[in-house]
């Protein structure tokens, strides 16, 4: 069963040039794991301008201001590769280091292309590492197969499905049994039961579950 966010066994953070964290959730994360933030670029002025040092920032330099750059040169990865985004490139620069249960950061926000674009990169990440997105709102998670998740009572509970295999939801409010969801709003807005549901499909989905009182 997933814990419902267990930011001390992490291998690394990486921040994404979204909105800045503001709930304590995912600024614990940044705190636990200050030695070891891959930032993107486009996201290094603001750690900086919060406090915290980067332990490397990765991008192709579009992004970052003179002022930025100077502070951080030393630690700068330079990847120009036009084929995949900055959180793509930090990412695999993450399990160039054999970090492999990751959390992302300040992935959305801002621009609401960026937003979903980086939403479903999760579904490509999962494959390769234990990775969850915090937001200011909730936890995002890929899945696959049959997954437990640890939850609470009334904790607000999303499912967006990347195709159109069966899925099904157990022990929420509203249950689904082995159905095509068509569009990504068709299994969101659910509501857990108690200290677990569980999520079963042959395809990709990315979970959301709210951060609720019982943090």
């Amino acid at each position: 069963m997933r814990q419902l966010c267990d930011v001390v066994h992490t291998d690394a953070v990486i921040l994404a040039a979204g909105d800045f964290p503001s709930h304590h959730v995912p600024l614990q994360a940044l705190e636990q794991h200050c030695d070891r933030i891959i930032c993107c670029d486009g996201a290094a002025g603001a750690l900086l301008h919060a406090g915290f040092n980067p332990f490397v920032v990765v991008g192709d330099g579009d992004s970052l201001s003179p002022e930025t750059y100077n502070k951080i040169s030393d630690r700068f990865i330079l990847d120009t590769g036009q084929e995949t985004n900055d959180l793509t490139k930090a990412f695999h620069y993450a399990l160039s280091l054999n970090y492999k249960r990751l959390l992302i950061l300040g992935a959305t926000g801002k621009r609401e292309d960026h937003t979903l674009g980086n939403i479903s990169l999760l579904a490509d990440y999962m494959y390769y590492a234990e990775v969850r997105m915090l937001t200011d709102h909730g936890i995002l998670t890929p899945a696959c197969g049959k997954t437990f998740f640890a939850s609470f009572p009334g904790q607000q509970i999303s499912v967006c499905c990347m195709d159109q295999s069966p899925l099904t939801l157990r022990e929420l409010k509203w249950p689904v049994e082995n159905r095509i969801i068509h569009r990504w709003w068709e299994a969101t807005l659910n509501e857990a039961l108690s200290d677990r549901f569980e999520v079963e499909t042959n395809g990709k989905v990315i979970v959301f579950q709210g951060y609720g009182e019982v943090y």
